[in-house]
């Protein structure tokens, strides 16, 4: 993003949303009632199963249109795969795993392209339709907000530990469970019950999506650890210094926007741990934010958590206390 910061940009009237913000999809508008949201995404393997880890990366492509309350609609496949090398029966379990995900979500793969490349990796291109007065940002928050985060933390330690194969059974099979999990559900009901803003959980980690929201929205925050839910184990694994590369570089980068009250250097790494499909993080008036978290919680949501609020003081500083 910093890069992109760096060309000049050719203006086009009806790009409502680029990268300015840092949100999670660029939106067009195409009519006063309609624009088209699109995003893409994709990374190296995560998991050992190849049908996993097509399932997992779209997951996390699909959840950006969710986050900006958009109906995805329609998915492209990118895929790079080291032909000659690998089997080409794990290059189709990959897709296949990409396409069982979209055809959860409701949308179709339309196609897309793969190059030979020395390492496998694989994403999409995904399109979505919303109306131009119901996008759902990230940098609308407002003070006095409540956060509400719809899934645990700690894939990034997780996923780590399980390539050094020191993971226990139990949390690898849940971070699985938690990055494969779609956020359409939780998005609907967010669409439902009408919030301010919201961003999903990735690479920069639960702190650093968070910061974009309040930079964006000049405002700050102030969020609790015991509040945030967290994927069984990752607090052991951090205590054992088992931390991305990913996640030590996301606290580099916010520590000078962070005041921690309290905060173990551990559970420091464990907020700034740079996520994979992880959940939304919705900023919801006070007055509303009872009726989604009960509705989180009715649709069996992985987490329905009040995790902190938005403050209108300390503009784009995020306290964290214990």
């Amino acid at each position: 993003m910093q890069v992109l910061h760096q060309i000049p940009r050719l203006y086009d009237p009806n790009i409502i949303i680029g990268y300015e913000k840092s949100d999670d999809a660029a939106v067009y508008k195409l009519s006063d009632d309609l624009a088209v949201v699109q995003t893409v995404d994709y990374f190296t393997p995560i998991v050992d199963d190849p049908y996993t880890f097509g399932s997992i990366a779209g997951a996390n492509a699909i959840s950006d249109i969710y986050a900006m309350g958009a109906k995805p609609i329609m998915g492209l496949n990118i895929a790079g795969f080291p032909v000659g090398k690998l089997p080409i029966d794990v290059l189709v379990q990959i897709l296949q795993g990409g396409s069982d995900k979209a055809k959860e979500a409701g949308i179709t793969i339309a196609g897309g392209h793969t190059i030979d490349d020395n390492e496998p990796k694989y994403g999409m291109v995904i399109t979505g339709l919303v109306h131009p007065d119901k996008i759902i940002k990230n940098s609308s928050a407002k003070p006095g907000d409540v956060l509400v985060l719809t899934k645990p933390i700690g894939t990034g330690i997780i996923t780590t530990a399980m390539k050094e194969d020191i993971a226990e059974a139990e949390s690898a099979e849940m971070a699985i469970k938690v990055m494969s999990k779609l956020n359409k559900l939780s998005a609907e009901i967010m669409i439902k019950v009408g919030v301010n803003a919201c961003t999903d959980v990735t690479g920069f980690g639960l702190l650093g999506h968070l910061y974009e929201m309040v930079s964006g929205s000049g405002v700050g925050a102030e969020i609790s650890f015991e509040k945030i839910p967290l994927i069984e184990g990752v607090l052991k694994l951090a205590d054992d210094l088992i931390i991305p590369a990913g996640t030590i570089r996301n606290h580099e980068y916010l520590n000078d926007h962070i005041i921690w009250n309290d905060i173990s250097y551990e559970q420091q790494m464990i907020l700034c741990d740079a996520q994979t499909s992880g959940g939304l993080l919705i900023s919801v008036s006070e007055e509303k934010s009872d009726e989604l978290v009960r509705s989180l919680q009715e649709s069996n949501s992985l987490a329905s958590a009040i995790i902190g609020r938005i403050t209108s003081d300390h503009i784009g500083i995020i306290k964290v206390n214990s």
